[in-house]
């Protein structure tokens, strides 16, 4: 928690702040930050702010294929019938990122994710060149957008819009996040324990809540369960509740909705076309919860009657913003997969009760284990496989609803008394990300063309640049002034920081630096990265070569992380893409595959729309250092096609075609 000192019995007194770009402690720590950031440019780990120069490389690292139509993102049909999502050009897409950021749930910036945009460049270069990340959910305030009920703050909207600009200027592409918890930071007293961020003050006032206690909370989320004020707030927000305001009266979820609608629009206006073709959609709603049921009600009649029918009324003012194209990544119930039971946290949820979400949907959950931060009921370290079953069960929850899965906050502390977990639960939570099998049981489980699962888009919790560097006002209060960590509720869940020469990763970047299929040409079957990631000094290798395949675990014998990749052709012309991490030196990263046998990679280049190679690597498109592998093929739809990619492997042609006779046997393309 934040502070250890007791609820104070003084009435909320809170108010939202709103935004101002001449923040005057704010803006001078954070300009000289940015100035210095700027002025090591060329030094900084992450390459700061592009130059002219750099911006007209970034230009020329574009392919025939890295065009609006590969930006485009939509519901469609994978193998075996499981929906997936597809790009323009047919290939199926995996998203991969972080949140950006828990700044955004502050009030010292004005609910802003950067202090500037100079901030936001430095993020996103530096989460492209040391992770590869293609996708952020951006966490958006109500508090932010709307300050007064007078309507959107365009102040506000216009310096997301810049912000979000930096990211997609690197091919990054955004969701965006209508983000709460505890429904808002108006409901807190000074005194408070705790803090919540989401709708602005004026709805609190209007609202008239009781004084705020959560009792003798050990954690943040049981003020869902045990604060008046929250579930007082929460249920009024799901039933509409009429408000009187300064603007007139209102139901709660319609302001809600009406300013969405506005700023959505305001978004879409005012982006650039190729800017805004990089905007995924939106998720309407972070971590919903009921407040309290009504009478004979219960979680899943809730989902139905309630959640179910708001995520269509958000659905059709995306629809009158002019965004159609974009899908609504909606949330089930947020307690609906919590994994320990303790005062009510755990209810059923995860829309059974709806018959289909339907093409313009992704269902969208969360995930973090609470058993494993608890640091009692699971005392060891994640192990192989130790989320298999657990994202095997989402992908079927999602398959029955007719949507694909997407992931959007998992992660794990930096810091704490249960940190030492993070590393092995990180792993285990990307490994599940990539397939529904454990690494020792994945050669048998993938083998003949067979599919262990789709794989799976998400973001990790979080990147946030000022990490242990804020000067947040808790409830408004300057004597509890929180610097450390995130700055809220006593998180520190960020990947990185930012020090004088540039931003460091605080995780093991083998970790979040990951191989992972971008675009698939046709449908993906199965994919695993061993990116023996390190718990400490200790290499975790969970994905073990098996003994009936001796010529490929000979190849791979030199230690060094691979991934695989099983797909069937979809003949849509345009390469299948992977991310390359910086571990994968272009000269040495070895690919055994139906499409081709080598050992360093030649450059991308194509006769029109034709590679000149079947295997070859390419910056990526922004030019940032980072780089993707790409594998092209001109044969028919439906034919199988199986891919071996080693960052490090003897140099030995023989070895490599004795793997390749091996691994066409074992996926069946031999």
């Amino acid at each position: 928690m934040a502070s250890t000192s007791p609820p104070s019995s003084t009435p909320s007194s809170a108010s939202s702040v709103p935004f101002s770009p001449a923040s005057s402690r704010r803006r001078r720590r954070r300009g000289a930050a940015a100035a210095t950031a700027l002025a090591l440019a060329a030094a900084m780990l992450t390459g700061g702010q592009l130059s002219g120069a750099t911006r007209s490389a970034a230009a020329s690292a574009a392919l025939w294929f890295d065009t609006t139509t590969a930006d485009q993102v939509v519901v469609a049909t994978g193998a075996s019938g499981a929906p997936v999502l597809r790009d323009g050009y047919g290939r199926e897409v995996v998203l991969r990122g972080f949140n950006v950021s828990g700044e955004s749930k502050l009030a010292e910036n004005g609910y802003l994710p950067f202090a500037s945009r100079a901030d936001a460049d430095i993020a996103a270069a530096a989460m492209r060149k040391l992770t590869g990340a293609d996708l952020i959910r951006l966490v958006v305030s109500w508090a932010g957008a709307e300050p007064t009920p007078a309507g959107v703050d365009t102040g506000y909207l216009g310096a997301l819009a810049n912000q979000i600009q930096a990211f997609t200027s690197r091919g990054i592409r955004v969701l965006i996040d209508y983000h709460q918890d505890l429904y808002s930071r108006a409901l807190f007293n000074q005194g408070s324990w705790y803090t919540g961020d989401g709708a602005p003050a004026w709805v609190v006032t209007a609202g008239g809540y009781p004084q705020e206690s959560c009792g003798i909370c050990v954690s943040w989320g049981q003020n869902y369960l045990s604060n008046a004020a929250v579930t007082e707030a929460l249920h009024d927000f799901w039933h509409n509740r009429t408000l009187t305001t300064s603007a007139g009266a209102v139901g709660v979820q319609t302001a809600f909705l009406n300013q969405a609608q506005q700023s959505m629009d305001y978004l879409r206006l005012h982006l650039s076309a190729s800017d805004f073709a990089k905007i995924v959609g939106v998720d309407p709603f972070n971590e919903p919860s009921a407040g309290s049921y009504d009478s004979g009600q219960t979680s899943l009649t809730w989902e139905r009657d309630l959640l179910w029918p708001f995520y269509q009324a958000f659905r059709a003012r995306m629809d009158v913003a002019g965004w159609q194209s974009k899908t609504a990544w909606v949330e089930p119930l947020a307690f609906w997969n919590v994994n320990v039971n303790v005062g009510g946290t755990s209810q059923p949820g995860g829309f059974p009760l709806v018959a289909s979400l339907g093409s313009r949907y992704v269902f969208n959950t969360h995930y973090y284990d609470a058993k494993a931060l608890s640091g009692i009921l699971m005392l060891g370290k994640a192990t192989d496989g130790q989320y298999s079953s657990t994202f095997a069960g989402f992908r079927q929850r999602a398959a029955a609803l007719s949507s694909p899965l997407a992931v959007t906050e998992f992660g794990y502390p930096v810091t704490g008394y249960t940190s030492d977990k993070g590393p092995s639960v990180e792993k285990a939570t990307y490994q599940a990300l990539d397939s529904t099998v454990t690494g020792a049981a994945w050669w048998s489980a993938a083998a003949a063309g067979a599919s262990t699962g789709t794989v799976v888009s998400g973001t990790q919790w979080q990147w946030d640049l000022y990490s242990g560097q804020h000067h947040e006002l808790m409830n408004d209060n300057p004597s509890k002034v929180q610097t450390t960590g995130d700055a809220w509720n006593g998180e520190d869940f960020s990947a990185v920081l930012q020090g004088t020469s540039g931003v460091a990763l605080r995780v093991d970047q083998r970790v979040v630096d990951r191989v992972y299929p971008r675009a698939v040409a046709g449908d993906a079957l199965a994919f695993t990265y061993e990116d023996l990631s390190r718990d400490g000094s200790t290499a975790m290798r969970w994905n073990t070569v098996p003994s009936t395949l001796p010529n490929v675990a000979a190849l791979l014998a030199g230690g060094g992380p691979y991934a695989v990749l099983t797909w069937r052709s979809g003949g849509t012309g345009a390469p299948t893409e992977l991310h390359l991490p910086q571990a994968f030196d272009h000269a040495t990263t070895t690919v055994v595959s139906d499409l081709g046998t080598l050992r360093g990679l030649p450059a991308y280049t194509a006769t029109g729309q034709v590679a000149d190679h079947p295997v070859a690597f390419a910056p990526d498109e922004a030019g940032d250092g980072s780089s993707r592998l790409l594998l092209s093929s001109n044969s028919a739809a439906g034919t199988l096609h199986y891919a071996l990619i080693a960052a490090s492997a003897p140099d030995s042609a023989t070895q490599r075609t004795a793997a390749a006779q091996e691994l066409a046997t074992w996926s069946g393309t031999g």
